[in-house]
């Protein structure tokens, strides 16, 4: 399975509007910034991947499971639009390889008695914290 997925410009939508913040009248005028839709669902990914996706816990991905990106980094529409392109391939690929799952182990001897030798040492220093009786 390859690392890199490629996904079909005919299955992301593009919407330009307008770019917030400071730019002056530009901003009030050109609609540079983009909004790019991607739907998981009816994508050509592997269905692995389109499960990961759907599971992951991320704001930009609704829950009929369409991925929209808002991009208005760049003050021209083209920068943005491959902008938000770049992000979309990051978070599939993001998810593209299967997560590796954990061995259970156990804890050496060593480490278990290190751990036992330092509960047993600050035992003793609280120990020393007590009052101190006359005898």
């Amino acid at each position: 399975m390859p690392t890199e997925l490629i996904i079909p410009d005919t299955e992301i939508e593009f919407t330009a509007i307008r770019a917030q913040g400071a730019g002056g009248q530009n901003v009030n005028k050109v609609s540079s910034a983009v909004h790019l839709r991607f739907d998981i669902r009816a994508s050509s990914l592997p269905e692995a991947v389109k499960a990961r996706l759907l599971a992951l816990r991320d704001h930009r991905i609704t829950a009929e499971g369409i991925v929209i990106i808002k991009a208005q980094r760049y003050r021209s529409q083209e920068m943005n639009r491959q902008d938000a392109i770049a992000r979309l391939h990051a978070l599939v690929n993001g998810v593209a390889r299967p997560p590796v799952v954990r061995r259970v182990t156990r804890p050496t001897l060593g480490s278990q008695t290190r751990r036992l030798e330092g509960k047993s040492q600050r035992s003793r220093i609280k120990s020393l914290r007590g009052k101190v009786s006359e005898s």
